[in-house]
């Protein structure tokens, strides 16, 4: 059993990698890989990224299309990335360049249906389905591309999560009285939606341990990967009878693309760490955190029967770790 209280060696760790310079922070990240350390280290990365991926995905929640948020934060973290792919981190070996391309191809796919689900169905019924979905096509990619396997335990702990993300979602449709034409096509999109979740983990966990520099990796994918977007969003926004105000639009995007840097950097760095299927599985408590974020900011309802569905996702989390 692995020790609980990390947070003592997070802050030696915070203290090594606050080295001068850039190449420090790299070269301190690269000697963790496959250790203990990188072990913790890849724990917190995952549970970051839930707590992060949760308020990202209530950013795009709300007053806004999700096209409009969707390219609004695109836009932003290309931005953002530019002067570090071009002018910070070390210039991406030849054979990067189709890693790349391949990476921006999944995730424009993934993005495409994620939008189109959300504006078919309800956040709340979405989302579990979307995060569900993932984990567990991610621990089969994991183990066919990385050769990882789980322990029985653990599959027990897939099995928990997995119960507790659809049966939050199974609430949550049960409980809604919108979106009720379209929420068939909508569950189906989500379906989908999360086998591109699954398909982008394990896809990105090769590309960035295929990189020499993982922030190489980072800086190059957010670049690439708000290039096309932020147009579709455009053409929508330009096309709609009253268009909102952009000054609160970008305002939003450029949260989500603060948020997002450090979210999906935080899982990537996690995957490049350790485990691809154990990162991914811890990242999809984002559903606990989405609805504690729905109840304490949203003001929405959560009710003894949900309550009881994010004790299982947790608890189907804690099993996949403590099972390893």
């Amino acid at each position: 059993m692995r020790p609980p209280f990390i947070f003592p060696k997070i802050l030696a760790w915070v203290r090594a990698a606050s080295a001068p310079g850039y190449p420090g922070m790299s070269d301190w990240l690269i000697s963790l890989e496959g250790s203990e350390a990188g072990h913790q280290l890849a724990l917190v990365l995952a549970l970051l990224a839930a707590v992060l991926h949760a308020v990202f995905g209530a950013l795009q929640k709300g007053r806004h299309d999700p096209w409009l948020t969707r390219g609004a934060i695109d836009f932003s973290y290309a931005v953002m990335a530019a002067p570090f792919a071009f002018f910070v981190v070390p210039w991406p070996e030849p054979h990067m360049w189709p890693i790349f391309f391949g990476a921006w191809a999944i995730h424009l796919i993934y993005k495409i249906l994620q939008a189109m689900a959300y504006t078919r169905g309800a956040y709340t019924v979405v989302y579990p389905v979307v995060r569900g979905t993932g984990p567990l096509f991610t621990v089969i990619g994991a183990y066919l591309l990385f050769s990882e396997t789980f322990t029985f335990t653990q599959w027990m702990g897939v099995l928990v999560l997995l119960v507790g993300i659809y049966g939050l979602a199974v609430y949550n449709l049960r409980t809604i009285s919108l979106d009720r034409d379209t929420m068939p096509l909508a569950l189906g999109l989500a379906v989908l939606t999360g086998l591109f979740v699954a398909l982008y983990t394990t896809y990105d966990a090769y590309g960035i341990r295929a990189a020499a520099d993982p922030f190489t990796f980072l800086a190059w994918f957010f670049f690439f990967d708000g290039l096309v977007i932020p147009v579709v969003a455009y053409l929508r926004y330009r096309n709609l009878p009253t268009p909102p105000t952009p000054g609160p639009l970008m305002l939003r995007g450029v949260a989500g693309g603060l948020v997002a840097f450090m979210s999906f950097g935080s899982i990537m760095l996690a995957t490049r760490l350790d485990k691809v299927g154990e990162a991914a599985v811890l990242r999809e408590t984002s559903t606990v955190f989405a609805a504690l974020i729905g109840w304490l900011v949203l003001r929405e309802t959560v009710g003894p029967r949900r309550i009881a569905l994010m004790a299982l996702i947790a608890a189907g989390a804690v099993i996949v770790e403590m099972g390893g």
